[in-house]
């Protein structure tokens, strides 16, 4: 069936990935080093002049090498095998030192984390925090059933500020509003090219399939706020139109458009999706890299935080979700969908058979749900993962016939 289209962005965000992660082994930068969760308000770290690093980002690139041995480390030291396997990678590459992909991430000087995807992650900071005697600050966020109570959002900005007060004394920083505003204005920027990269997957064919989503997320995650990521994102955006505007595909005759749901299986990051690009089936559209399109809003600047970073997806009702999985599908003309029960996210993948269901009434198209970890290779099925989704894309065929 040929190759897919190889972005050109790709070289550049290879070296832009490689030299954040290399700043982040260099105490000669006299920066702190704040290890944070995807989910913690880092506009907040760059105007105080804080590096931030994300465990979880370093597990799945470790996910895609292959990082069971790291898992296994985790394991060895007394971490059960049911724990995260973000969080196992994380650890276990902790003892491990620099001998872990990419040599570890060196020792942080603080901890941020934000409960507003899982509990797990308050856990595993916590852990962290008593490995390497590091200090942890805590960010409560309340759960969002619908809309978000203006008494919620304050309880959330008042944190904020004792975040704040807190690093002034912990990391010996100051914040400076002008930075602050600039690092807000620079996060407005890049999740509005970040949008717009993704709404060029409503062309036919699309030109990104769900490896080129995933893959190029990561500056969102980790240089948010940043005019590095402005830049790049800026250059990819130029590229996917490019190919949008030329009928460019990134599989080769697209024949089915899919909406993917939860986190990449990073480990089988080529393998699995060429399973569905073999067959001309695309994933234009996805749960997971859209989860970081929360806009800034206007105004003051700790308010649109506290509402931005507790609305995130992970943090809302079932019901929001589904309603935002069936706008997916209608904006993206899908044929059907994907959810992976992701053995080791359970915020995730939580009510994924009622909300198969619910989504295919909804839609009227077919899903496939597969159970699989977004890193751990023991929980990967190779012979019954391809033969369910042999079967779901010859229901796809069935119905297009």
């Amino acid at each position: 069936m040929g190759r897919y289209a190889r972005l050109e962005s790709a070289l550049e965000l290879g070296r832009l990935m490689e030299r954040h992660y290399a700043e982040a082994l260099d105490r000669r930068h006299l920066r702190p080093v704040a290890w944070v969760n995807a989910g913690a308000p880092v506009e907040l770290l760059r105007a105080m002049d804080v590096l931030a690093v994300y465990p979880e980002n370093y597990a799945a690139m470790c996910g895609v090498r292959g990082a069971l041995w790291l898992c296994e480390v985790a394991e060895g030291a007394g971490y059960s095998r049911d724990l995260c396997s973000y969080a196992r990678i994380s650890l276990g590459a902790s003892l491990s030192g620099p001998s872990a992909p990419y040599e570890g991430l060196g020792r942080p000087d603080l901890l941020i984390c934000c409960n507003n995807s899982c509990g797990t992650i308050v856990k595993w900071f916590e852990a962290l925090g008593r490995l390497f005697e590091a200090p942890l600050f805590v960010i409560d966020t309340p759960y969002v059933h619908d809309g978000l109570p203006g008494h919620a959002a304050a309880y959330v900005a008042a944190q904020l500020q004792e975040l704040i007060h807190w690093l002034e004394r912990v990391a010996a920083r100051r914040l400076h509003p002008g930075a602050l505003e600039e690092a807000l204005r620079l996060s407005r920027e890049v999740t509005l090219l970040w949008r717009e990269i993704r709404s060029y997957c409503r062309t036919r064919p699309s030109p990104l399939n769900a490896p080129d989503l995933f893959t190029h997320m990561a500056p969102i995650v980790v240089l948010r706020g940043t005019a590095e990521a402005v830049a790049y994102y800026r250059r990819l955006r130029d590229e996917v139109r490019q190919r949008a505007q030329r009928g460019v595909g990134a599989i080769p005759n697209e024949r089915y458009r899919l909406l993917w749901d939860n986190i990449a299986i990073w480990s089988h990051l080529s393998r699995f999706y060429y399973l569905f690009a073999a067959h001309g089936a695309c994933f234009v559209t996805d749960t997971y890299t859209g989860a970081w399109d929360a806009v800034p809003e206007e105004g003051d600047p700790i308010e649109s935080l506290a509402r931005v970073y507790t609305t995130i997806y992970l943090n809302r009702s079932l019901r929001f979700r589904l309603g935002q999985m069936e706008q997916l599908m209608q904006d993206y003309a899908c044929d059907g969908f994907v959810m992976h029960n992701n053995r080791s996210c359970k915020a995730f993948s939580l009510g994924q058979p009622s909300a198969r269901r619910r989504l295919a009434d909804a839609t009227g198209a077919p899903g496939l749900l597969l159970e699989a970890d977004m890193c751990d290779t023991r929980a990967y099925a190779e012979g019954q993962v391809r033969a369910r989704v042999e079967a779901f894309l010859e229901t796809l065929a069935g119905r297009a016939g």
